[in-house]
């Protein structure tokens, strides 16, 4: 679910690199060799499994302790870490990642967060993420995993459990954005369209928020409290 959040970011922030953590503290996490692979072509790393210099929390100062470096992957082990902002801000982009929900867990991966020069207000877009399987209480389908949180739901069910390393792609190409899960398109949509803006107005963010303007907006990794870890963090813009 999604965390109302009025972030107010600087682009350029003093990053701060989480401890590096045993995999003993970690028991679903597996290491992943491909993690610190060079990127190829115009995809730039987010995350490579080494540093968080990307990253700042949402109010511009060094990410939260309960966010740790576990092989290879970023890890919050503990509620109170707080979200997880992009210093770099994206108009059109392709954002690929890894995943992985511990047991009953509820997550989420927000785009289009404004930033301080933006003209218009934003919290973002929440790409959800969720133990489909076992998280109490959510029978609404716009809940559910790569759903676009409390708008649309998934057009179809690729979820692996909960403890597995599930695949996300993020493709916005204003207005057609696309949300896909282990290589499934399993949800598209046009910002700004007559059915978006009876959806976004029917949405637990209306009226705080405008949604979906053709707007450069910061990545943003959420803290819903459970333990989620993400590895293999690359965008591209388009």
């Amino acid at each position: 679910m999604r965390t109302a959040a009025q972030c107010l970011l600087c682009i350029v922030v003093v990053g701060c690199k989480p401890a590096a953590t045993s995999s003993e503290d970690a028991t679903i996490i597996t290491s992943s060799a491909e993690t610190k692979a060079e990127p190829t072509g115009d995809w730039q790393w987010l995350f490579n499994g080494a540093s968080v210099d990307a990253w700042t929390d949402k109010d511009d100062q060094a990410i939260g302790e309960q966010w740790q470096i576990i092989d290879d992957a970023l890890v919050l082990t503990a509620a109170g870490g707080g979200a997880v902002v992009t210093k770099q801000s994206f108009t059109d982009f392709e954002l690929e990642l890894d995943w992985q929900i511990a047991a009953s867990g509820n997550s989420g991966i927000f785009y289009k967060v404004a930033g301080p020069d933006s003209k218009v207000r934003s919290g973002g877009l929440e790409y959800q993420l969720l133990d489909n399987d076992n998280y109490p209480g959510h029978d609404n389908p716009v809940h559910f995993t790569a759903a676009l949180f409390d708008i649309y739901p998934p057009e179809l069910d690729a979820h692996l459990p909960a403890g597995s390393w599930n695949n996300t792609r993020i493709i916005v190409r204003y207005p057609h954005v696309e949300h896909w899960l282990n290589d499934k398109l399993v949800l598209q949509f046009e910002l700004g369209s007559a059915d978006w803006q009876k959806r976004a107005a029917q949405s637990k963010f209306a009226p705080e928020h405008v949604l979906g303007a053709n707007e450069p907006g910061h990545i943003m990794l959420q803290d819903h409290g459970d333990r989620i870890a993400f590895r293999q963090i690359r965008i591209r813009a388009l």
